[in-house]
């Protein structure tokens, strides 16, 4: 039987191609890719160049050979998704909108969409050294980043420590603040594991119902569905979770 979840991101990703947005895996480093769905434009560049050389030193990023990007004329805006699905299920409907005046860029953070590494330190800061390293490769210069629950405290880390590639940030459904016990007794949660991890369809529910803005309605199947391709088949366990929010946990 078909998976009603991994049929729509099919028809999701045929959609982002329409609108000129493609999927591009980039190399961080030995042992780590992102998955970065990018302008047509910087495919086409990148197939023409080498890529650059990316050193990180006292926090600022520095290219070793200059990119040539022309998706660089327009505005570059960085969409960074949260926990609960990759990076263009995230921002499906948005991508369409943006892309006519903004170069639009949608990271799959490690461990999410087609991002992995060998690194075992799982903490925000790498996230954020990660989608700052590609960024970079891919030719991005300055950008906007909006951040999306975890993505949005990835966002902060990249703010923080990145100003020369981050010229202004928008935040929505997260904090950088250790508001969580407060926030998890109003939405009804034991632990964030609990919360972002769901194991059953019910859970599920309640995940949908305090992350999207309408009451959703779904069929029990697409639940099911949701369940077994973005929460069984996670590439992160429990035990690892608290790393991902603080690595000090």
């Amino acid at each position: 039987m078909v998976n009603l979840v991994a049929a729509e991101k099919s028809l999701v990703h045929w959609v982002m191609k329409k609108a000129g947005v493609v999927p591009h895996t980039v190399e961080i480093e030995e042992g780590t890719v992102m998955n970065f769905w990018v302008p047509t434009e910087t495919v086409k560049t990148q197939s023409k160049d080498k890529g650059s050389n990316i050193i990180i030193s006292g926090g600022l990023l520095h290219e070793g050979t200059k990119s040539k990007s022309k998706a660089a004329a327009k505005p570059v805006v960085v969409l960074m998704h949260g926990f609960a699905a990759d990076g263009i299920v995230t921002w499906q409907f948005q991508v369409g909108s943006l892309a006519n005046k903004y170069s639009v860029y949608v990271p799959d953070l490690l461990f999410f969409g087609g991002s992995t590494t060998s690194r075992t330190d799982r903490s925000k800061a790498v996230q954020a050294e990660c989608v700052a390293k590609g960024l970079c490769k891919l030719g991005v210069k300055r950008c906007t980043v909006v951040g999306f629950s975890y993505g949005g405290m990835v966002a902060f880390e990249m703010a923080e420590k990145f100003p020369e590639l981050v010229n202004a940030f928008v935040i929505s459904g997260s904090s950088n603040d250790n508001i969580f016990d407060t926030m998890l007794d109003n939405i009804g949660f034991n632990s964030l594991s609990e919360f972002l991890l769901p194991t059953s369809v019910e859970g599920v529910k309640k995940l949908f119902k305090v992350a999207t803005h309408r009451n959703s309605c779904f069929p029990y199947r697409f639940y099911r569905d949701y369940l077994k391709l973005c929460c069984i088949r996670y590439p992160i366990s429990i035990d690892h979770f608290p790393s991902y929010i603080d690595p000090c946990l």
